[in-house]
């Protein structure tokens, strides 16, 4: 961390923060002396203005960002600012906070995180709106000034359609929605006999109908309708009205949908961009309504994640193996896509939970990358650290309910204490193993998350496992306390007791790649324990484990080697052997799944030291000579066991001696036994 080239304007807040210029400028090795400011957005307000011949100036308030931009507007100078008020001033422990605050500004020196690719999203405005006529009709009318509105009508009771045809009106039940801002597909079944999109509206059914059952909605009401069939009479050639109507699909495409259903017709968690679905709540109507002309025009947003399929467990040959991105994502933009999986990005919302289940590392997320986030870890535990701070508390919280509820709980209530450092992210699912562990290594006696309640319960329950497991070895590596904790609110933070720390904190950086993180950090927190050779027992589930092979039963066919993404089974060049590397193995389950003798058990636990990382013999056999050539070609066992399974084949009544023979021999016999019969011996 380095000030260098930077300006760093504090602000007490009208003395309402407890600041210390000498002890916070010696923690953060300022070779100038740092000046605390009492009133930076009114009084000294020329301070701040004076700094602006600086090229990057850091300032500790956010609250009155907007007025230091205005005042900021005519310079070059990079701004950036920093909350310490909330994060850390405003507390019972205020007083005590220096080293916290000496952390938050030195993480606030580090580069911007690299950008992420861009997903792109082009809406011309063409809006569905769906559901009941009444509403619908409504809502179009209103909107069709601003967007080009197209209206499914899904109950058309109590409703009349307007005497001018702007806009398309259809009717009929919504069966499938599909897409993102700018691309739904929407699919529906006509039901009613009249099809709104050919009806004139001339009225002649609506005099026709005998029994009233036609109104002017223009569809039948067919618990009035006595099947005179005048209306269709009246219609004639116009054609709109059929009774036995053979095609009654219908799909169009739209950039928006106002889905005005009592249920939505898409049930995820997560909704996708320009999908709202207020229901029938009127208020929740306007307040919807009211986002969809501001989402016209072209748009982007990051591409919050990275896949390598060549490492994804999901199959291999039709075997399942890990579903665990699947199963978790809110938004459903994952799906299987033959062996591996496929994510759709304009669907993702960025959670983040992908990333943490995936055992492999084959997803990881981008916004930001790991990298950044270690480097941000490191960077507030080792300036704390360095600043006379002890039992540091990581606590993560999201962008939005996450940080208004630390804001809040520093102005309503008691804030945050000392030893709790905030670090925000996008989304709190997105914090991992590697993370959490990432942080313990580098000194965190605890990592906190912070769920809200608007947090989706796969994503809690994600969470829950990976900690669950997580806090397992360290338990087993013999750090005392409880290192890792979710949390509902900020004031739960003041009960959690600290939990043993590493002795001396790691100085490596985390990596994107997910289990090279993990090694690293779980190579530093055995070290510290001088647990080099432990094997830690894991709950079901976890991604590290060991292989169990029956030695009875395994014929060393090897489709277990092929069957693994990992490279964790390893076939030998010498002899016929099944080798195992512990640390690769994700303990997917494909390898077992393959196995056609079922053979291979999983033992979910974690192995320490060398020998984890060494490849160890699982089973051996002893090679089958051909009987024509003698070259080895299989195992004993596996000749054997073919055999005799084989052996009393109507096929084989002339003997087995073929099957005992390598490919090579098995054609050159073939070719030189004349007498043999062949298909081509037999006529139809």
């Amino acid at each position: 961390m380095s000030l260098e080239g930077k300006t760093l304007k504090v602000c007490s807040c009208n003395r309402t923060l407890a600041l210390d210029a000498k002890a916070l400028a010696l923690a953060l090795k300022a070779k100038a002396p740092i000046q605390v400011h009492e009133q930076l957005c009114r009084r000294d307000a020329g301070a701040f203005q004076a700094a602006l011949g600086e090229s990057e100036v850091i300032v500790a308030c956010t609250q009155e960002a907007a007025l230091f931009g205005e005042l900021a507007a005519d310079s070059s100078a990079s701004i950036r600012f920093i909350n310490l008020r909330e994060q850390a001033g405003w507390s019972p422990e205020g007083a005590r906070a220096m080293p916290k605050i000496a952390a938050l500004v030195a993480m606030a020196t580090l580069p911007e995180p690299e950008p992420a690719p861009a997903v792109e999203f082009k809406s011309g405005g063409q809006t569905l709106i769906v559901g009941p006529a009444a509403a619908a009709l409504d809502w179009a009318e209103r909107l069709s000034e601003q967007l080009q509105v197209n209206v499914l009508v899904t109950d058309a009771r109590g409703a009349e359609l307007p005497l001018e045809r702007r806009y398309p009106v259809w009717s009929g039940k919504a069966t499938r929605v599909s897409g993102w801002l700018g691309a739904f597909e929407v699919e529906w079944r006509q039901e009613n006999p009249i099809d709104l999109e050919v009806c004139t509206r001339c009225n002649a059914c609506v005099h026709a109908c005998p029994e009233g059952a036609i109104d002017f909605s223009y569809q039948v009401d067919l618990e009035k309708c006595k099947s005179h069939r005048d209306c269709v009479k009246a219609c004639g050639a116009i054609g709109a009205i059929d009774f036995s109507r053979a095609e009654t699909a219908r799909r169009d495409s739209f950039d928006l949908v106002l889905d005005l259903s009592r249920e939505p017709l898409l049930r995820t968690e997560q909704l996708p961009q320009g999908y709202f679905a207020p229901g029938d709540d009127p208020l929740e109507q306007a307040l919807a309504a009211q986002k969809l002309p501001a989402l016209v025009g072209e748009f982007d947003k990051p591409r919050f994640f990275s896949y390598n399929a060549r490492i994804c467990a999901h199959s291999r040959s039709a075997q399942e193996g890990c579903n665990q991105c699947i199963e978790v994502c809110s938004s459903g933009a994952i799906r299987a896509d033959g062996d591996h999986v496929k994510v759709e990005s304009h669907l993702c919302a960025g959670c983040g939970g992908c990333a943490t289940v995936c055992p492999s590392g084959a997803m990881s997320y981008g916004y930001p990358r790991v990298p950044e986030m270690g480097a941000r870890l490191k960077t507030l535990l080792s300036t704390y650290r360095d600043a006379g701070g002890r039992d540091a508390c990581i606590l993560f919280h999201d962008a939005q309910e996450g940080r208004a509820q630390v804001l809040s709980a520093a102005r309503r209530g008691k804030g945050l204490p000392a030893r709790v450092m905030p670090l925000e992210c996008f989304h709190t699912a997105s914090i991992g193993m590697d993370l959490m562990l990432g942080a313990v290594a580098y000194g965190a006696s605890q990592v906190a998350l912070l769920v809200t309640d608007k947090v989706s319960a796969s994503y809690v329950g994600a969470l829950k496992r990976e900690m669950a497991v997580a806090q397992t070895i360290l338990a087993g590596l013999g750090y005392t306390g409880r290192h890792l904790s979710l949390v509902e609110k900020v004031d739960d933070l003041w009960s959690l007791e600290p939990a043993e720390t590493v002795a001396k904190p790691a100085s490596f950086n985390l990596a994107q790649e997910k289990r090279g993180s993990l090694d690293f950090a779980l190579d530093h927190l055995a070290r510290q324990k001088n647990k080099a050779e432990e094997t830690i027992p894991l709950p079901k589930g976890a991604a590290f484990g060991a292989l169990q092979v029956d030695k009875q039963k395994c014929t060393l066919c090897k489709a277990c080697i092929g069957a693994c993404p990992e490279a964790a089974l390893l076939d030998s060049p010498e002899a016929p052997k099944l080798r195992f590397i512990e640390r690769n193995c994700v303990q997917c389950g494909l390898c077992a799944n393959t196995c056609p003798e079922d053979a291979i058990t999983l033992v979910p636990r974690l192995a320490l030291g060398a020998q984890a990382k060494e490849p160890v013999t699982l089973n051996e056999a002893e090679p089958f000579n051909c009987v024509r050539c003698s070259k080895p070609f299989g195992t004993r066992q596996m000749v054997e066991n073919m055999l005799g399974k084989l052996g009393g084949h109507s096929m084989f009544a002339g003997g087995t001696r073929r099957l005992q023979m390598c490919g090579d021999c098995r054609v050159v016999d073939m070719m030189e036994n004349k007498t043999e019969s062949s298909i081509l011996d037999y006529r139809k």
